[in-house]
């Protein structure tokens, strides 16, 4: 399945994307295959539909981080000006759990472990992207096996720092690049979508009450991968992919 050009996302379908809303954030189950914001090019992007969100507001909301275009699942944004504040010092102290899931090519040695690479960009006439680099910046993911079948693996991942392309160049260092990967894996599969699907998110942003959480479901073009690994959607909230670190499955 090509998630390359989907179909136009309306303000009403994004409305109803929403899995969290309070007078600071917003968290939206962001669909893979639509970048965040407009590049040098322009194109469609979520960032342009987010006047829909206001809910009441005089401005529209902005994004507090950012998720690859091909990343589905759980997006932050800030309601307002204090809001973007509050959330940028959580991004930026790593206070925010973010747990993603993801299939990969390969069988992990372990059932759960740490991948401490440092990061850095590299430029090249084809392109840029991002190489384990001694020099480069600090990088942390921590990961969980949590179902395994005929040559794949599906894991929980947790990054600790917050890296471009983290998630995808840990896993391909460690000799398990995502499926469907069209940049890390060694030789990209035409027409498989990238398996790497932001799951969970908790935020600490109110000092004396809960973080806010919020679970994203699968999406339908990732279902398939997932389900074959032992996935059931029947109880989010335990299969959320261990916001504690602990993940549960079915």
């Amino acid at each position: 399945m090509d998630i390359a050009a989907p179909p136009p996302l309306t303000a009403a379908e994004l409305v109803s994307r929403v899995l969290f809303r309070d007078g600071l954030v917003l968290v939206i189950d962001k669909p893979a295959g639509l970048p965040v914001h407009a590049g040098p090019r322009g194109g469609d992007n979520l960032e342009a539909l987010f006047d829909a969100l206001r809910f009441g507001l005089p401005r529209a909301p902005a994004l507090a981080h950012r998720l690859d275009r091909d990343t589905s699942g759980c997006l932050v944004l800030g309601r307002h000006r204090k809001a973007l504040a509050r959330l940028g010092k959580l991004f930026a102290g790593g206070r925010v759990e973010k747990t993603y899931w993801a299939v990969v090519e390969g069988d992990p040695a372990e059932e759960s472990g740490r991948i401490d690479a440092p990061l850095a960009k590299q430029n090249a006439r084809t392109g840029w992207r991002m190489t384990v680099d001694p020099a480069g910046q600090t990088a942390v993911t921590d990961w969980q096996v949590l179902g395994r079948a005929n040559g794949l693996a599906w894991l929980a991942l947790y990054p600790r720092t917050g890296r471009t392309h983290q998630i995808r160049v840990h896993c391909a260092a460690m000799g398990w690049p995502l499926l469907g990967d069209p940049v890390y894996r060694t030789t990209p599969r035409t027409g498989v979508p990238m398996h790497l699907h932001a799951r969970a998110v908790s935020l600490p942003i109110y000092p004396n009450r809960p973080p806010v959480e919020a679970v994203a479901p699968v999406p339908g073009h990732l279902r398939e991968a997932f389900e074959a690994l032992g996935f059931r959607e029947t109880e989010p909230a335990d299969q959320r992919g261990g916001l504690s670190g602990q993940a549960q499955t079915a």
